[in-house]
Formats: C-alpha cells, structure tokens, sequence
C-alpha cells in the first residue's frame, strides 16, 4: 500500500536510533569501566547483572502495555527514560553506584525491544510486510555508531558514549511518538505453556543450544572492546572492529530468508553457530589485530542466520496458542539468561588467566552448543517434521 510507506520509515528510524544508542554505548562501556580500574570480575558483574533484570522487567512491562493498551506512550517514556538512566555512570565511579546504575538501566531498557518489536509485527502483519527488511535498520544504526562514536572518543574521551547514548535514546523517543496506534498483546499463559512445550523434546534442547550458542555471542559485545585494546588497538580501532561486524549482519539478514527455505531452519541455525564456534577459537590464539578486523565479517553469517532460524523454528515447533509463550522463553534463555552466565564468568577468567581464555571458553561452549542442534535435527528428521 502507498499510504504505508511512509509509516515504514518511521519504523525503519526507530530501529535504526535505538540500535545506534545501543551501538555507541554497550561496545564501549566495558573499555570505560577498565579505565575506571574496575577489574574483570567487576565489568562482568555490572555488565551481566542487566540481562537477568531484564528477564524479570519484561512480563511487568507487557503487563503494562496490556492494561494500558497504550504500547507506543509507554515505549516512548521508557527510552527517554533509559537514556537519563545511562547518565547516571557519569555520577560516581564506585563500583556499587555503577551496579546500581546498571539494574536501574535494564529496568527501563527491558521494555524498548520486547514492545517495538511487538508494534513492528503487529504493523507488517497488518499490511502484509516483512519484518526483516524494517530490523535490518537496527543493525546498520549499531554498526555506524560503533564507529562513529569510537572516532569520537578517541579525540575527546569515553565520556561522550553517554553523551551519545542519551541524545540517541532521546531522539528514538520523540520519533515512538509518531508511530502508529497499533493493538498488541504480550499476555502468556506461562504455566500452561511450559506444560505444553515440555512435551515436546526438541524444545529444551534447542533453548539449551540457544544458552550456549547465544550467551557467548552476547558476551563478546561486553569483551571484544577489551580484547582488542590487548592486541594493541585504539578505542576508535574498537569502533572500527564493530563497524565491520555489526554492517555484516543486515546484507545477511536481507538473504537468509532465501537460505533458510533452502537448506533448512535447523541446518542454516547449525551452520551459523559453527561459524561463531571458529571465530572465538581463532580469537583465543592472539591472532594479530588486522586478522581480527578481516574475521569480524563472520558475524554476519552467525547472527544474521542464527536469529531468523532460530526464532522460525521456536515459533514453528510451538503450538499456536503457546507461541508467544515459546519466543519469550527463547529470548529469555538467549539473551537473558545465557548473556548473564557467559559474561560473568568471562569477567571471572580473564581475570585469573587472560582474555584470551575467555574466547577459547566461548568456542568450546558454542561447540556444545552445535551439538545440541545437532540432536534437535535427528529428533525432527526421527518424528518426521518438515519445516527444518
């Protein structure tokens, strides 16, 4: 429809802004707090404590929306309120007023994906678009903040990350306001759907391959900057790194639907985290910083095949009364849950051993991961399902 187009924009801006607060904020936090002289235990304490308060905020939040059917006023107030939130670093540098800071962050930061998500599919379903072509903005507002705001910070200090994520947050506000009024729900039956899915045995194991597939990449966000500094590289060299990471993702993702009716759900999911698996190895033997740069382009092929596959098959496998039920509890297990486990315990290694351990950790816990998928194929292949 013609009259959409311009909606889709909006939309479009509104990922791409979030993403781009997120970018220059979270990739670079971690190089903030060594400067600090926070230790690693403490950078991976503050920073994991997040995902599990998130876990925790998002069903109030939905709880929220659902009462109030105003999703887009309370998206709105929630990232204006993140970016205040993210001010809150530059108060004191004690290590318990950044942990503070961190719980009071991910409070108000659980809500912004869960319901602009929830908007977004509830619009392309509507008028019949493709959901992928409007989140591919967030990837490319992640990667051109990640270098944007390195380059700023290495003339002018890490200071300006928040600066950075405050104006970003406040501009993603003001452009919620004119999304449109859509009707969503994020009510769950968790009791009931946990019963159903239980039964099904591919489930567990696939959100177990998830954990250790996905936590690790959500850990390198907090690690990488770091990892790179100890290779000899800048702050703006950190931006760089994630420039060509991030920007991998969207051509990626732009084509993996392609892939996926190709090959299959779960042999694409498989083939994605095997190319995370090598990737944390290669990094575990100090590899010079110039190959790192050259290997970060494999990000694109393990989130922007890894993500698509692997939520298709959640929504797939689960019942249709129980999928939204499913999908929470694979981002949970993702992004909550497994963020919070391997980056606590990267913190705890790097600082017993050194940061290259924690990559080699990484590999061997996304290797198990693989194998997990692995089995969930010959379950499905055995009971004779179609769409994997």
């Amino acid at each position: 429809m013609a009259w959409s187009q311009p909606r889709q924009i909006t939309f479009r801006m509104l990922y791409f802004f979030i993403f781009f607060g997120l970018g220059g904020f979270f990739p670079l936090l971690s190089v903030y707090f060594r400067e600090e002289g926070l230790t690693g235990t403490q950078i991976g304490m503050i920073l994991s404590v997040g995902p599990i308060v998130m876990v925790l905020a998002q069903p109030i939040w939905g709880l929220i929306c659902d009462y109030t059917q105003r999703s887009k006023q309370v998206l709105t107030l929630a990232t204006l309120l993140t970016g205040i939130c993210g001010l809150g670093y530059l108060v004191h540098n004690a290590y318990s007023w950044m942990l503070v800071t961190a719980i009071l962050l991910a409070i108000f930061q659980a809500s912004i994906i869960p319901i602009s998500d929830s908007l977004t599919m509830s619009y392309v379903h509507r008028i019949k678009g493709d959901y992928g072509q409007i989140r591919l903005w967030g990837a490319v507002g992640f990667a051109s903040a990640a270098y944007l705001i390195g380059e700023w910070a290495e003339m002018s200090g890490l200071t300006v990350i928040f600066i950075g994520f405050a104006g970003a947050m406040t501009l993603s506000a003001l452009i919620a306001t004119k999304l449109p009024q859509e009707r969503v729900s994020f009510e769950t039956d968790l009791r009931t759907g946990l019963t159903q899915l239980m039964k099904l045995p591919q489930f567990p194991l696939f959100l177990m391959g998830t954990f250790f597939v996905f936590g690790p990449i959500q850990a390198n966000n907090v690690y990488f900057g770091l990892f790179i500094q100890d290779l000899g590289g800048t702050v703006a060299g950190v931006g760089l790194g994630f420039l060509l990471a991030a920007g991998s993702e969207a051509p990626v993702m732009r084509f993996a639907g392609k892939w996926i009716k190709r090959r299959g759900l779960l042999s694409v999911a498989m083939f994605a985290s095997l190319v995370s698996a090598l990737r944390w190895f290669f990094y575990g033997y100090e590899p010079s910083v110039e190959w790192v740069y050259i290997t970060t382009i494999s990000q694109g092929l393990s989130i922007g095949l890894f993500i698509p596959s692997a939520i298709q098959y959640v929504r797939n496998i689960a019942p249709k009364e129980v999928q939204t039920t499913a999908i929470a509890l694979y981002s949970a297990v993702g992004t909550g849950l497994g963020n919070w486990f391997f980056t606590l315990l990267g913190g705890i290694i790097m600082d017993h051993f050194h940061i290259f351990a924690t990559y080699l950790f990484f590999g061997g816990s996304t290797l198990c991961g693989v194998g997990m998928i692995f089995i969930v194929k010959r379950l499905d292949k055995k009971i004779g399902r179609v769409m994997t």
